[in-house]
Parts: structure tokens; C-alpha cells; sequence
């Protein structure tokens, strides 16, 4: 089938691509953000609403207190938590897929408070919504 001019380059067999970002709510708000999602399950400390800007506090896709609790930020407990973390997510299929179906029509920030950039639960939900 042609190249319609009508058809977004993203756009394969009717799937746009993802586009999902992750950041700190502490960074500041930079234009290419698009819609802010805090997941964290906690409001972040220091925060107001108003500075927030968010689109939406998607709780519901943060880790469970439970595993938030034992997980306590530890590194040593990092590939286990993402596990877990992963485990929780795949009996939130319809939260997901309303995320990802988000992120096809409009670019989005998953938010995020912990001190540590790389081991978080904002890095896994975006894998989580990329993976699929």
C-alpha cells in the first residue's frame, strides 16, 4: 500500500509508536513533557499540586505497598522488585493498555520521586507499556 499524506510516519498497521518519557517530579517542566503521570503511590514531598502539573496520579499503576515497603529503595533488591513489580502489572492489563493507548495519541511523562534514576518503578512501567 502507498504512503498516504494523510498516514503519520509513526504510524505501522494501525500502531502508533509509544512515545514515553521518565523524570524526576522534581525537574522541571520542559515543553516536550505532554501529559504529566505521577505513578508513584505516595504524594512526593515538597510538592504542591499547582508546581505538579499533572495530568493524572495514576496510583492504581504504582507498586503495591507492600512491595514498596520491602523493597525500601535497596539496590541489592532491584532485579527482584522489577520481578514483582512486573507480576503486579500484568493483572492491570486495562490500566496499562489505557496508558498505552494514551501514549500512541500523545507524548507522556511517568513521573517519578525516588532519589535514584535508573532503579524505579517509572523504568519499569515504561518497559511495561513498550513491551507489548
Amino acid at each position: 500500500m502507498p504512503y498516504a499524506p494523510t498516514e503519520r510516519a509513526d504510524d505501522v498497521k494501525g500502531k502508533r509508536e509509544l512515545r514515553v518519557q521518565i523524570k524526576r517530579i522534581y525537574d522541571s517542566r520542559m515543553r516536550g513533557d505532554g501529559l504529566r503521570i505521577l505513578v508513584d503511590r505516595l504524594w512526593p514531598r515538597g510538592v504542591s499540586k499547582d508546581e505538579a502539573q499533572l495530568y493524572r496520579w495514576a496510583k492504581e499503576l504504582a507498586p503495591s505497598t507492600e512491595l514498596r515497603l520491602w523493597f525500601n529503595h535497596d539496590p541489592k533488591r532491584w532485579q527482584q522488585f522489577g520481578r514483582r513489580y512486573q507480576k503486579e502489572l500484568s493483572q492491570r492489563t486495562a490500566q496499562l493498555e489505557a496508558l498505552r493507548n494514551l501514549a500512541r495519541r500523545r507524548p507522556i511523562t511517568l513521573l517519578y520521586a525516588a532519589r535514584n534514576r535508573d532503579e524505579n518503578e517509572a523504568v519499569i512501567l515504561k518497559r511495561a507499556l513498550e513491551f507489548r
